[in-house]
């Protein structure tokens, strides 16, 4: 079982049968919707009127004590989290929260059920499906795909060893000696 941060959008309508799903399979997954404790964040919480703001506005805003109150929540929703699961489409928060985690070592993969355009930034991730059950099978390291060629890789290498050398360029010797 892992303990997954769920990163997404409000206004993704996947987010929450993905959060189900997840559950389902038996892992701890943080729903920013439904955060324990307190109710999801939202802007409208501080002002109706925040669609408006100016940056002096907003940068005032992120000192409220609701908006402190639902950044201390879900900072700490991905601080304890093992895994994250950016849930495409989504928007800049989803964005910072995977670079954030994938910047602490965490394992950050990419789910998106529907065609997005394509974002070459997200090499820096651990995988990309369109499919739950492989999200599933990559969040429980059952999927052995190389990131270069796309390829079920018989060395069973994953993450950044096969992301730095295609797997042509491994032969029988210098797989004994990377498995070492």
């Amino acid at each position: 079982m892992a303990k997954i941060y769920v990163a997404s959008s409000w206004r993704n309508l996947f987010q929450p049968a993905v959060v189900q799903t997840l559950k389902s399979y038996g892992h701890e997954v943080y729903d920013f919707r439904n955060p324990p404790k307190r109710s999801g964040f939202a802007w409208s919480d501080i002002n109706d009127n925040w669609q408006s703001w100016s940056t002096k506005e907003f940068v005032a805003a992120l000192k409220h004590p609701i908006a402190k109150a639902g950044f201390s929540s879900d900072f700490e929703g991905m601080d304890n989290a093992d895994i994250c699961v950016m849930v495409l489409p989504c928007g800049r928060s989803a964005n910072a929260e995977a670079g954030w985690m994938k910047g602490k070592g965490k394992k950050v993969f990419v789910y998106s059920p529907i065609r997005q355009e394509p974002e070459l930034m997200y090499r820096l991730f651990d995988g990309i499906t369109d499919d739950i059950q492989e999200l599933e099978g990559m969040i429980e390291g059952r999927d052995k795909r190389c990131g270069d060629c796309d390829a079920f890789c018989e060395c069973g290498l994953t993450g950044i060893k096969a992301n730095e050398i295609a797997c042509e360029y491994f032969d029988d010797e210098s797989m004994s000696r990377l498995k070492k």
